[in-house]
């Protein structure tokens, strides 16, 4: 093992408390850490590709980033409206 997935492993511990306010929290609060935790999953791919020295599983990691923001964007259009 060397550092990067060192920091994966640590990042993904920080996925526990989004999951929580994800299941216990206001809708709002819970939209709020779905968001961190794809910002938080995003930077664990990245340090995961890094650590396994595959420049192809970046990709995976920058489409993640933009597919979670824009799920993000259409989960608070679609609760707007039924608020």
């Amino acid at each position: 093992m060397n550092v990067w997935l060192w920091g994966a492993t640590a990042l993904l511990l920080g996925l526990v408390p989004c999951g929580w306010l994800a299941l216990r929290a206001s809708r709002v609060d819970a939209l709020v850490a779905l968001q961190t935790a794809g910002t938080v999953v995003t930077l664990v791919l990245l340090l995961l590709a890094e650590g396994f020295n595959r420049a192809a599983y970046t990709g995976v990691a920058l489409i993640l980033a933009f597919v979670s923001f824009v799920g993000i964007l259409v989960i608070a259009r679609f609760m707007g409206r039924h608020v």
